[in-house]
């Protein structure tokens, strides 16, 4: 099957999306909480949880067909 989207390119989307989401957790906790230390902790440990889930979940949606248009899946069923 032919993949429209690399592993690579899925992981470094990964990163870029995990860098800006925990950004902004840092960013609101530090605002609900007023500390910066709270706001460290909470967006240090969602990091590497939350760059597992969304490697698997985009990898999933790389294999779901769904919503393709139906001559790229012409193209994705001959390889």
């Amino acid at each position: 099957m032919m993949m429209f989207a690399s592993k690579k390119r899925s992981l470094l989307k990964t990163i870029s999306w995990r860098t800006v989401a925990s950004l902004d957790t840092l960013l609101l906790t530090w605002l609900v909480t007023g500390s910066i230390t709270a706001g460290l902790t909470v967006s240090g440990l969602e990091i590497l949880t939350k760059m597992i889930l969304y490697y698997f979940h985009e990898r999933a949606w790389v294999r779901n067909k769904y919503g393709i248009d139906k001559n790229v899946k012409k193209v994705i069923e001959k390889n």
